[in-house]
């Protein structure tokens, strides 16, 4: 696959997880975490499954024994991220959860250094604090020194925690080699959606009562941010690493605050410029600017 064919799934990935923190809003006004949870994962995984056996058509019996990478990818990625996501919107806008999210690269890239030995250089360093630092700038609105000041509410603590629950669900699809990436993801998506089952049915799930809002979400984050970003995330990882693609993460707040203003919320110059600052982060980081200048020097 050519880097800018992932390139381009990634972007689109985090597109369609930007869609999810805003239609996620509405839904979780309407129906549990756990079982909007439960319910996106009962159909994603369906569809997934029968995506993988006729696309990459693999031997399930070998798949199997792989069983506890992917019990860790349902709980880490599919149920941990997502649960801990759903109960963040309760209590913070979809703007600020993706923008705690955008934490996420940087925490992968040092991960990734340690635990998986992949080198990063210097220009990937320069690209993730540019990247950052207009991720900074649309949170604080300019004033960069707004960061020590802020409240931190439950909602940003959540998804602080469901940042650190990606890091390790990346670490482990990163690890997890032997089974193609749509077949992991749909085999962790059936067995998230087997651990939640008897959970969220004894809440009660009655999806007729849902508004047609609600409903269209529901609908949105099953295919959108559940098959498509999850495959092409996947895709992404084991294409490029762990690492240079969680430097696209960064992409989900400038998505996000986009979405916003389609909605008809207001977008400043300094939201504008931050995103700029985001994309140029991604740009130096993924290594555009060639591979001989990321491999130069590397820690």
């Amino acid at each position: 696959m050519s880097k800018y064919r992932v390139w381009l799934l990634l972007v689109l990935c985090n597109l369609f997880w930007a869609g999810n923190y805003v239609f996620g809003k509405f839904v979780v006004s309407e129906m549990t975490p756990l079982g909007l949870t439960f319910t996106r994962w009962l159909f994603a995984s369906v569809i997934l499954m029968v995506t993988a056996h006729f696309w990459e058509k693999p031997e399930w019996s070998k798949v199997l024994k792989d069983w506890p990478s992917l019990i860790g990818l349902a709980v880490f990625g599919l149920m941990g991220y997502n649960l801990l996501l759903y109960y963040a919107l309760h209590f913070t806008s979809p703007t600020n959860a993706s923008l705690v999210n955008s934490f996420n690269p940087g925490l992968i890239a040092v991960v990734s250094a340690v635990y998986l030995r992949e080198k990063v250089s210097r220009m990937q360093v320069f690209g993730i604090l540019v990247s950052f630092l207009g991720v900074l700038s649309i949170m604080t609105n300019g004033n960069l020194l707004k960061v020590f000041t802020m409240n931190y509410n439950s909602g940003d603590v959540l998804m602080i925690l469901a940042v650190i629950s990606w890091t390790v669900y990346s670490m482990i699809g990163k690890k997890l080699t032997s089974v193609p990436p749509i077949t992991s993801t749909a085999l962790s998506g059936v067995i998230a959606a087997l651990i939640m089952a008897p959970f969220a049915l004894s809440q009660g799930l009655d999806l007729a009562s849902l508004s047609p809002v609600a409903m269209t979400g529901v609908a949105y984050i099953a295919i959108f941010p559940s098959v498509c970003s999850f495959i092409f995330w996947n895709l992404g990882v084991r294409e490029i690493g762990a690492s240079k693609a969680g430097i696209f993460l960064n992409l989900n707040p400038v998505f996000t605050a986009s979405i916003s203003w389609l909605l008809g919320q207001r977008i400043t110059a300094v939201q504008v410029l931050g995103g700029l600052l985001v994309f140029a982060g991604v740009y130096i980081t993924t290594g555009m600017f060639g591979k001989t200048i990321l491999r130069k020097r590397a820690f």
